[in-house]
């Protein structure tokens, strides 16, 4: 069993794993290269070869224990007809929310808007460099998705105005969503995904009465739907004020936290397996320092199931001889 899925369904405790959200990127002069000739981020993301070759650069110069597949979340409302863009310096733009034309897509159409994906992950499960170790599949979760569709850009550290305005379209959104969200993840495993996480990036923006309708419900959906799959589940709630509250509600296999929280804390009142929590502005610090940050985790969770992440993705100014550095003394510990 690769190590990842070993410390979930094992929790075993010796040898701490290490992979990186955003792993395979912006930080990695390989891939800039590829995407100085690839200006269009969603078009990359739909290359089999690019996104397959791009899911292993960091494999070939890191010793990772997981490959994540380069990919987006907003793969999914583009798999379901609302325009999408990256843009440079602002990140991503979605067009108009149009629930009539959504409502015409079927299984068949979403399928095969997202099938670059499934063959690209299908090529990095063959590869021999992924031996013994796991592939990531992922999705947004439908509530971090919904605010994307609905805010139609990244809402930084608030929702527009009207946000909540039409609860009738709200709920049709994520009825749609979580049933694409299933197909989604469906034809991840089936091409070679052994774990997926779920990434709620925007459940940090809700007031604890919105958690169980928009967060709690729906994911928990999600997570039963990954189980019922035989496939272990990753959360990531990011900002959630709770996580002991999330995790006793959507029993995920592992979850994974961010920097804002208290690691301590978290070991104490959590039971399943810890994955993260570094936070990424400390790969751009000292060695020194990157060190005793490093070490501190590693301590916390030392007879806890931990994986070793960081509390959010890599920034695009890291240094990766300061990954290698961390990835090496993970593996040393």
């Amino acid at each position: 069993m690769a190590p990842i899925q070993d410390t979930i369904i094992n929790k075993k405790t010796t040898n701490t794993p290490i992979w990186l959200m955003r792993q395979a990127g912006r930080y990695l002069p390989e891939f800039r290269e590829i995407r100085k000739l690839n200006p269009n981020f969603v078009n990359l993301c739909l290359n089999e070869d690019l996104s397959s070759e791009i899911t292993l650069q960091p494999l070939k110069r890191f010793e990772l224990d997981a490959a994540i597949i380069f990919s987006d979340i907003l793969m999914l409302p583009y798999g379901l007809n609302q325009k999408i863009e990256f843009k440079k310096d602002f990140g991503p733009q979605l067009g108009p929310l149009n629930l009539n034309e959504i409502l015409k897509i079927d299984e068949i159409d979403f399928f095969q808007k997202l099938y670059p994906i499934y063959k690209s992950i299908e090529k990095v499960s063959r590869n021999n460099l992924i031996k013994n170790k796991n592939l990531i599949g992922f999705v947004g979760a439908p509530w971090t998705l919904l605010v994307y569709m609905i805010n139609k850009c990244s809402p930084k550290k608030k929702l527009i105005k009207d946000f909540f305005k039409d609860k009738f379209l709200i709920n049709r959104i994520l009825i749609i969503v979580e049933k694409f969200l299933k197909l989604h993840i469906n034809h991840q495993i089936k091409n070679g995904a052994t774990v997926i996480q779920i990434f709620d990036s925007w459940a940090g923006l809700l007031e604890e009465k919105d958690l169980p309708n928009y967060v709690y419900i729906p994911t928990l959906n999600l997570v039963n739907y990954v189980k019922s799959l035989n496939t272990p589940v990753i959360c990531f709630p990011r900002e959630i004020k709770n996580y002991k509250n999330y995790c006793d509600i959507v029993k995920p296999d592992a979850i994974s936290i961010d920097y804002s929280v208290d690691p301590i804390s978290i070991s104490r009142e959590i039971n399943i397996p810890i994955q993260g929590g570094l936070d990424p502005k400390v790969l751009l610090s000292s060695a020194e320092n990157l060190k005793k940050e490093t070490l501190k985790y590693l301590e916390i969770f030392k007879d806890h199931p931990y994986i070793f992440n960081l509390g959010h993705g890599v920034l695009p100014e890291t240094n990766p001889n300061m990954v290698d550095y961390l990835v090496k003394m993970v593996k040393d510990y």
